[in-house]
């Protein structure tokens, strides 16, 4: 099916196409049109006039659209959910939670807004003052460039529109290549709605020249990406004078300390480190582990991962399936045998079959090795040996990234110190940092990016302040 593009309400096609195969079967599954700069500009000149009209809209027709979606969205839940499945090989338990999740984040951002509000300020507090009326309120900033990623092409666009929409904005969207038709379903189901504010969404398809257009343009006030650190250093350079918000890559670790209970931090670590085939900026990638509980906690992962079935995508029982691509699936072999290389130990054997690269959990690994220090994007686990948290925290710490972390512990000291000291925007006690709530603030330091995701936090980044003050 062709994912065509959206210029503003109006859809259309080009003569040019790219094809879309299955990651597990290789199959055709969906075709997009190849747009060019040109277009970039045509749905950015869109989205300009549309902002106009958008920001004269009332809360109550934007709640409603958004609604509309929401409702029209768990009539077509099980059509979204293949097509995920599809595009990016998400097994379809899987893809179902995820159009499950963007239900919610889409309720939530209608929600949110109904009850955001600016607030009164004392202008008469100093004796330079004097009494006023002064107050401020929130307004859309025009338009909004959503660049999105392929592991969460449904749910991450919904943190995009949702929020932008809902606050009075107009957006292009520039969805992953890898999941076109699952951005174009999406979309559609906005433009069509009888609540629809005219051409305020456009969606155009592309790689480095229609994404270059859409960020140095001067029309968008606000860019919102979510994929690698590459990327957004290109981004952050060529932007310009504009909002960027940027979710980028992890290198996600949790402490397992002695007083933890083991079994409860296996199970929830094999679940954190290979969910979606480990293709989550925060899959857990780095585990420390106290050494006098090391190797029973190294046998329970091991225990813990062997009952995940790796497989077909379309089997309901199937928890992992394909990588994205055969490079994902390449790249994840040549991490693993550099640090066997290196001296690492393989609690199962490193096993590939087409793009399905079953789950691996490394021992023995140390601090200097590659699998270690840069982020994997595959299913692939490391245990560190440590000495305590004193131990664990400089190593944790000592990353460029910092998206989340977490600590399996009932010592309420340890749990005080991760909080305080650990460097990410967000930390987890008792489960896996791959843990999200889609109503929490969402976002990292370091190179992990700039900016929060979560529908209220989302939609303070894309609206500004007005101050006004009634003399």
């Amino acid at each position: 099916m062709e994912a065509k593009i959206f210029f503003g309400s109006k859809e259309a096609t080009k003569d040019t196409f790219n094809e879309r195969k299955s990651p597990y079967n290789g199959e055709i599954v969906s075709k997009s049109p190849v747009c060019d700069a040109e277009d970039a500009h045509k749905a950015l000149q869109i989205a300009q006039a549309a902002a106009k009209s958008a920001k004269l809209s009332t809360l109550s027709q934007r709640c409603n659209w958004i609604l509309d979606v929401v409702s029209k969205l768990k009539e077509h839940k099980e059509d979204i959910a293949k097509t995920i499945t599809d595009e990016v090989g998400k097994p379809i338990a899987f893809a179902r939670v995820e159009v499950e999740r963007c239900i919610e984040t889409l309720t939530l951002s209608a929600e949110t807004m109904r009850t955001m509000h600016g607030e009164t300020i004392n202008t008469d507090a100093m004796p330079s003052g004097k009494k006023t009326l002064s107050m401020f309120r929130r307004e859309p900033v025009g338009v909004v460039v959503a660049i999105t990623p392929f592991n969460f092409p449904l749910n991450l666009v919904a943190h995009k529109l949702g929020p932008a929409l809902v606050a009075g904005n107009a957006v292009v969207l520039k969805p992953t290549p890898e999941a076109p038709l699952t951005a174009y379903k999406f979309a559609k189901l906005f433009v069509e709605s009888e609540y629809a504010i005219k051409d305020a969404l456009s969606v155009v398809y592309g790689d480095a020249e229609v994404g270059s257009a859409l960020i140095t343009s001067e029309i968008p006030r606000v860019v919102s990406f979510t994929g690698s650190v590459p990327v957004g250093n290109i981004i952050t350079k060529n932007a310009g004078i504009k909002k960027v918000g940027l979710e980028l890559g992890g290198n996600a670790a949790t402490f397992i300390e002695k007083t933890a209970d083991l079994s409860l931090a296996a199970q929830r670590c094999a679940l954190g480190a290979f969910v979606n085939s480990g293709q989550v900026c925060i899959s857990l990638q780095r585990i420390y582990v106290d050494d006098s509980v090391y190797d029973e906690f190294a046998q329970l992962m091991a225990e813990e991962t062997k009952k995940l079935k790796v497989g077909s995508p379309y089997e309901d029982e199937t928890f992992m399936g394909p990588l994205i691509d055969d490079d994902a699936c390449e790249r994840a072999m040549n991490w693993v045998e550099s640090a066997i290389e290196e001296g690492a130990v393989p609690m199962l054997p490193p096993h590939r079959e087409g793009r399905i690269f079953y789950p691996c959990v490394m021992t023995e690994v140390h601090d200097a090795m590659a699998i270690v220090c840069e982020e994997v994007f595959a299913p692939i686990v490391s245990l560190v040996r440590v000495n305590g948290f004193d131990d664990a925290l400089p190593r944790m710490n000592n990353s460029p990234y910092g998206l989340q972390f977490s600590v399996f512990t009932n010592d309420l000291s340890i749990t005080n110190r991760a909080i305080d000291e650990l460097d990410a925007g967000g930390i987890v006690i008792n489960d896996m940092p791959t843990l999200r709530f889609d109503i929490q603030p969402y976002g990292g330091v370091k190179l992990s990016g700039v900016g929060r995701e979560g529908p209220r936090f989302a939609i303070e980044e894309m609206t500004e302040i007005k101050s006004i003050v009634i003399c």
